[in-house]
């Protein structure tokens, strides 16, 4: 009762991608979860992606995807089933299942009968290994976020969900042009733009380990010092390292906490959020002196 009395009227933004979005059980425990923080007066907002499942169309439309260190090349068609599975079935999926269990939602893309799109930005292109500029076609970066919009949705108790898309501010021949952007780096914007409570994302593991082979080896609460001493001691290394340094300057910018949660374990997100123990890593400034 007490965590839910501090909660109440403060947004959370929740990020849902990956294997997550293909595990149906898991799936309905999360937006179940969703429904019940909204109902006691949280403000969740959902941010998600969805590559598998553009995998799977691109793969039954005969196209191969290419990766540019690690992102996908997104050219003409690859931006059109990206926005056709990502932008609009799976975004109007997610939205229906919060309804049909007893929630309120919005879905917000740009394939319905209205463009009621909440993200804008610019496109993005990576740096090769001797310098030079690597294109990644439609691909791109948040800069802006409608928070009027979003908030407006929350405070009439509906739920927003994003897909990781945005459209460019500038307009050409009367459109603006669609870019596909890492969902990770769309919910820190969405986040950081609502001045957020809570980020959440939702993984296949349980937070950051001490031993990547050892669930149990799980640390509750990381703050920039402790973060900054595992790196240099190797325990947080590889793909953990960026991921946590883009939740460090997430609180930098004014989010409160950031929670790596294992998005298959049941009721993990009112686990994390309304016990004092939690079940994933929080990463949170360090204590005032």
């Amino acid at each position: 009762m007490g965590w839910i009395r501090r909660f109440r009227d403060s947004v959370t933004v929740i990020k849902l991608g990956g294997s997550l979005l293909d595990d149906e059980e898991a799936l309905r425990h999360l937006l179940i979860d969703i429904v019940f923080m909204e109902t006691v007066g949280m403000r969740p907002v959902v941010v998600h992606g969805g590559g598998k499942a553009v995998n799977q169309a691109m793969a039954a439309a005969g196209l191969e995807p290419r990766w540019v260190q690690g992102r996908r090349y997104t050219d003409d068609a690859t931006l059109g089933i990206v926005e056709k599975v990502l932008g609009g079935e799976l975004n109007e999926l997610i939205a229906n299942k919060i309804e049909s269990y007893g929630g309120r939602a919005m879905p917000l893309n740009t394939t319905g009968e209205s463009n009621n799109n909440v993200l804008y930005g610019e496109p993005i292109t990576l740096e090769g290994e001797n310098g030079e500029r690597l294109d990644l076609g439609h691909v791109g970066h948040v800069t802006r976020v409608d928070r009027d919009a979003i908030e407006n949705l929350c405070f009439a108790g509906q739920v927003p969900v994003i897909p990781c898309l945005c459209e460019t501010d500038e307009v050409v021949d009367g459109k603006r042009q669609l870019l596909n952007v890492n969902a990770d780096t769309a919910a820190m914007a969405v986040a950081e733009a609502l001045g957020a409570e809570k980020l959440v994302f939702l993984s296949d593991v349980n937070g950051v380990l001490r031993d990547k082979d050892d669930p149990s080896s799980r640390i509750g609460t990381l703050t920039p010092s402790l973060s900054k001493e595992l790196v240099g001691a190797g325990v947080i290394s590889g793909g953990m390292i960026p991921k946590v340094e883009a939740c460090l300057q997430t609180l930098a910018n004014g989010v409160g906490k950031v929670h790596i949660v294992d998005g298959k374990l049941r009721h993990s997100l009112l686990l994390e959020i309304y016990t004092n123990q939690g079940v994933g890593t929080q990463i949170v400034n360090e204590p005032a002196a």
